[in-house]
């Protein structure tokens, strides 16, 4: 796959650049099954936005390839020092020096939200990670907008945010009309006390962050990981704050099912939740930490 040329101004912010070995495994996983890219008639993956290392392109290229061998995966940033700093660690995998195929179809070039690629061909799919938390939550629709716009047909946009260590993360999903259409979280549950993803809780669904040592793991830890569209709407009477305070309350409830593990009790926490009306999708993936739930179960009131 030969690289688009470099455009004369690329759309967008520089991020922080935070990269993480395994950072976006849950959403890879996810991504891996979803029927954008099993069928894609052409399966160019965009990971918008890597940061300082090109690491989760080459990871997103050899965890989709498992189920498209002929996947290809484009990395982009804005930043041309991050696009020579990729295009070095790419001639590393083709010696043989990583632990990344050598003939992985991955590349890199400089390109912001206008998505930039080479021959005009449109992405199957898009993955924009960490990229909106330094805007404000009122630029989110018009970024949405941008990159939905270049996928194929049935193509997916998939925008959210992790923790540093890629143990929580939550995202939405959108198609190229850039409506949104689901909200997933996804976490490691566990039963210890104060046993979280970056030190902190975010317990009763506060999304203050604040935590004291030895406090219980609540589920509500992923609203400080929230979507920029979200981040700010966990507040009462929001219904994305309704939906974490159901999930931390069923949590409680399910105690009786921490001799089995983390695993089970998440489940009948969520089982608890689909009992009470709350319209869960993905039943087969609550074993791996995860919750999907439709766009219109959390969008944020006018």
């Amino acid at each position: 796959m030969t690289p688009a040329p470099l455009p004369e101004r690329a759309i967008g912010r520089i991020t922080r650049g935070t990269t993480n070995t395994n950072r976006l495994r849950r959403v890879d996983r996810w991504i891996a099954r979803h029927p954008a890219l099993r069928r894609a008639a052409d399966p160019l993956v965009v990971d918008l936005g890597y940061g300082r290392s090109g690491v989760t392109a080459f990871e997103l290229e050899a965890r989709l390839r498992a189920v498209r061998s002929d996947v290809e995966v484009l990395g982009l940033e804005i930043d041309p020092d991050r696009v020579e700093g990729a295009r070095a660690q790419l001639r590393r995998v083709r010696a043989g020096l990583t632990p990344f195929a050598r003939d992985a179809r991955v590349t890199f070039a400089r390109g912001g939200f206008e998505v930039p690629t080479m021959d005009g061909r449109r992405p199957a799919v898009i993955r924009a990670f960490n990229v909106l938390r330094q805007y404000d939550e009122a630029e989110v629709t018009g970024a949405w907008q941008r990159m939905a716009a270049r996928l194929a047909p049935g193509g997916l946009l998939v925008e959210g945010t992790c923790d540093e260590l890629g143990r929580g993360s939550t995202w939405v999903a959108l198609g190229p009309d850039a409506v949104p259409a689901s909200l997933t979280i996804s976490v490691r549950p566990s039963t210890s006390s104060g046993a979280t993803s970056s030190g902190a809780t975010s317990s009763g669904a506060t999304g203050s962050g604040v935590a004291t040592d030895g406090e219980p793991w609540h589920p509500s830890i992923a609203a400080e990981r929230l979507p920029k569209a979200l981040i700010h709407r966990n507040v009462p009477g929001e219904p994305v704050h309704a939906l974490l305070a159901a999930l931390d309350r069923e949590w409680e409830r399910a105690a009786g099912m921490t001799p089995f593990g983390a695993v089970q009790r998440w489940r009948a926490a969520l089982q608890a939740m689909a009992d009470a009306g709350w319209p869960l999708r993905g039943r087969s993936r609550w074993r791996l930490g995860e919750l999907t739930v439709p766009w219109s179960a959390v969008a944020p009131l006018a």
